[in-house]
């Protein structure tokens, strides 16, 4: 499926050449030695670096809501108050691009990032780039388009040392939506990221795609410590995407076999084929997203590209010339207002069930409600039901994320609990950040357009 992420990627400009190949050669000699010395001393050989778990890592660790964007302010307009801005609107990290590929500037950006609060994912860089995207990794060195590993090794050092230094730089953006004839390649390059910095994020976006092998071997092959995707729902005319559920369904399916935080890119902007989100339809895609099972949510794009790009791309959140549309406005409500607050609640849960309510017929790839031991029904309008299950087995607690299945109409809903089962229900509050009892029985669920609400439902 095509994305209009691949418009905003660089081309092929810079060969290994372009990374300084007799210093590269120097360091990957000096690399080689130090590792071959190391396995002779403790008898061991080579093997791929411990895969961490996603709670050591940013971003991914830690009881907040990761919220990010792509396409940040362009080199010139990178001002501590345009960090300032971002970090105003609820936003978390920033993915770099927006003709940011050179590293004097990632560096500059990284101190703004710091100054204002933010983490960065440093994508383009030339050291990255060489050893993960333009070259394999490869032991045959007959083969021109390959780096060895010591060479890789050497390229993400300089990487490494000249951003490490900042405490904003949360880790590298190593490949956007790679195909699978890179998988092996990628799991390498992160291997590499593991045993020289274990203590940064290595970040990959796949493709859209309905094929399910495509992730689940991504998990398998790669070992990430995320999966995250892009696909935007929103077409031209009012139409939606008929397998955007089946596109998250199978991603959520693959995020639950690597036991890792799914993560997805929201639309915010017009491009071809494709309309321009009202407030209410970026909430909907933020919510059904939650309701998938989504532990991290990115903004596709923050500043607008411009229109030489060839997309057609309409203003997003703030426009080519820097002024906020009121995208920015709505995201910066959705941030601040929701996404943190229930993302808090959400983020440590595990997704036991998401499932379509009161919709006939069902779009493709999405499961009609049946009752469960603590639900008994939801009747009213269609909505999108996930559940949620705490990581302690020993608790029969569940949370239940009611979202409204339209963006465009109010919806109301009743989720009947089974009384013999159910000792409390609590409803969501973001503002107090805490739920509001009620007595056990059936719940009231109205919704505005694109809304959700957060039900706690106890266990006897």
């Amino acid at each position: 499926m095509q994305s209009p992420h691949q418009i905003l990627g660089p081309s092929r400009r810079s060969l290994l050449l372009g990374a300084g190949a007799t210093a590269l050669t120097a360091a990957a000699a000096t690399a080689a030695s130090t590792t071959t010395a190391a396995a002779s001393t403790t008898g061991a050989t080579t093997a791929p670096a411990a895969v961490p778990s996603p709670d050591t890592l940013p971003l991914t660790g830690g009881p907040d809501f990761p919220i990010g964007l792509f396409w940040p302010p362009h080199p010139y307009a990178s001002t501590a108050q345009r960090f300032a801005e971002i970090k105003n609107a609820g936003f978390d990290f920033i993915i770099s691009g927006n003709y940011a590929g050179d590293g004097n500037i990632f560096q500059y950006q990284l101190g703004l990032a710091r100054d204002a609060g933010l983490k960065m994912l440093i994508s383009d860089d030339i050291q990255i780039r060489n050893m993960s995207r333009w070259f394999s990794i490869s032991d045959t060195t007959t083969d021109f388009l390959s780096v060895t590993p010591a060479e890789a090794s050497a390229l993400y050092i300089r990487a490494r040392d000249a951003y490490g230094p900042y405490s904003s730089l949360a880790g590298f953006n190593f490949y956007d939506e790679p195909g699978a004839g890179w998988f092996a390649t990628l799991a390498k390059a992160l291997s590499i990221s593991r045993e020289l910095a274990p203590q940064l994020l290595p970040y990959i976006n796949l493709l859209p795609s309905d094929d399910a092998t495509y992730y689940r071997n991504f998990v398998d092959v790669v070992q990430p410590s995320l999966i995250s995707f892009d696909r935007y729902p929103l077409l031209s005319e009012g139409r939606e995407d008929a397998n955007y559920f089946h596109n998250w369904a199978i991603v959520r399916d693959a995020a639950l076999h690597g036991d890792i935080p799914a993560w997805v890119f929201i639309q915010t902007l017009a491009y071809n084929n494709h309309r321009e989100p009202t407030a209410a339809e970026l909430l909907w895609q933020v919510n059904i997203s939650l309701a998938y099972g989504a532990k991290g949510i990115q903004y596709f794009t923050y500043w607008t590209p411009e229109a030489a790009r060839g997309e057609g791309f309409g203003p997003a959140l703030i426009t080519v010339d820097g002024k906020r549309t009121p995208r920015y406005d709505a995201a910066k409500q959705i941030n601040t207002t929701w996404l943190h607050q229930v993302g808090r609640e959400l983020k440590p849960l595990v997704s036991e069930s998401v499932v379509h309510a009161n919709e006939t017929p069902l779009p493709n790839g999405a499961v009609g409600f049946t009752p469960t031991n603590l639900v008994s029904a939801v009747s009213g309008d269609s909505v999108v039901v996930g559940t949620f299950r705490s990581r302690d087995a020993a608790s029969g607690d569940r949370w239940v994320l009611v979202a409204n299945r339209s963006h465009s109409a109010r919806a109301r809903a009743v989720v009947a609990v089974n009384e013999q089962t159910v000792g409390s229900v609590g409803v969501f509050q973001p503002a107090m950040q805490k739920y509001a009892s009620q007595r056990v029985g059936p719940v009231q669920v109205p919704l505005a357009p694109g809304a959700a609400m957060l039900i706690k439902v106890g266990a006897k």
